[in-house]
């Protein structure tokens, strides 16, 4: 399809920043996320792409074109909007037949590309009915089939599936991933739902105060998260604070070789990623479902290859399939999420330890 390329943009509103020197590429084909809290800037940026925003300054390029002096209407975009935005007093037939109808296509062709359209988005049969006669999901489809009918070069969705209850979003998130795979187009969405970002996307961008934070593919941003904002927005995840040290305290060992973060509190704990001089300050992030959680002295046998921090279990939340604990570390509340695999939970008070690899201690930018 096509190639969108997004070079130093910004733009302000009086002395906000709504974004900053925004530079992304969109591959053909791609299902890139813009992630985000509100007034981060992605949805600036998806509006910059439509042309509904004009930019300050930088570039909007599609297959190499520049398009930020091109209208709306001409720059070839699909855009499904939170609300979708469908005509009530339209059939659905009609609604997605509106781009084609503006455009003069003829009759007959309308109508058997609708046809084909409704068969993908599987709202055939229903050609007849009015948006309010419809579930939210066939009307999310709805609003889908009439960006798509045109065939543009590239697709923008704006919390497309933000309007849904929890179940519902989470089956149109895998009809929404295998519709976009059918057609092959590029596709940008924007979401502030971090599980909604981890199911559909090739790659993600985090954006925070107008600048894009790390981007890669959700299992590497998840996994490495560069910054204490990405740990922290995609996810959850527990933070510990203190200085570089190597695992005998005198000097870095060989490349690979675990290496130690001396807390404050006198505890240490490995990860095998690269650290600054000894004595330097680091803080890292561990994710909930890294631990392993035992019984105060259970598990496995204390020793360099694994990380041990002993506490007490403050809240037992029960989830069905999961656990969620709050542990006190030495007046530090850590949060650990287990698989329900017991038939009891540990219960408030229980002395437990944490333990986890080194390679699950991820250093981050404050």
């Amino acid at each position: 399809m096509s190639i969108v390329e997004v070079d130093k943009v910004s733009k302000h509103y009086g002395t906000v920043a709504a974004l900053e020197n925004v530079s992304l590429s969109f591959a053909d084909g791609e299902f890139f996320g813009l992630l985000g809290p509100s007034g981060s800037g992605k949805t600036t940026l998806l509006r910059s792409i439509a042309g509904f925003v004009e930019p300050d300054q930088g570039d909007i390029r599609i297959d190499g074109a520049p398009v930020r002096d091109t209208p709306v209407h001409r720059r070839d975009i699909g855009m499904v909007f939170q609300n979708y935005a469908l005509f009530p007093h339209l059939s659905v037939f009609d609604n997605v037949a509106f781009g084609l109808s503006v455009r003069g296509a003829p009759r007959r062709e309308i109508a058997a590309q609708v046809a084909a359209m409704l068969d993908l988005v599987r709202l055939g049969g229903l050609q007849e009915r009015r948006p309010r006669e419809l579930s939210g999901g066939q009307q999310q489809r709805v609003a889908l089939a009439r960006a798509l009918i045109t065939r543009p070069r590239v697709l923008l969705l704006d919390e497309p599936l933000g309007a849904l209850d929890k179940r519902l979003r989470q089956e149109m998130q895998i009809e929404l991933k295998q519709i976009q795979r059918e057609v092959g187009i590029t596709t940008v969405f924007v979401t502030h739902d971090q599980e909604e970002a981890l199911t559909l996307s090739d790659r993600i961008a985090i954006f925070n105060e107008g600048r894009v934070v790390q981007v890669g593919q959700p299992n590497e941003v998840y996994e490495r998260p560069a910054t204490a904002f990405a740990a922290a927005f995609l996810g959850d995840a527990n933070f510990f604070t203190g200085r570089a040290g190597s695992p005998n305290g005198t000097g870095s060992l060989g490349a690979g070789a675990p290496r130690r973060v001396l807390l404050a509190d006198g505890d240490a704990i490995l990860t095998t990623s690269p650290l600054p001089a000894d004595g330097e300050p680091v803080r890292l992030a561990v994710r909930p479902e890294k631990f392993e959680i035992y019984r105060s002295g259970a598990g496995p046998a204390a020793g360099d290859a694994m990380n041990r921090l002993s506490g007490r279990v403050l809240q037992a939340i029960y989830s069905g399939s999961s656990i969620t604990y709050k542990v006190d570390v030495r007046g530090q509340e850590v949060t650990v999420f287990e698989q329900n695999r017991s038939a009891q939970p540990f219960p408030p008070g229980e002395a437990v330890d944490l333990v986890w690899a080194p390679r699950h201690s991820v250093p981050v930018e404050p």
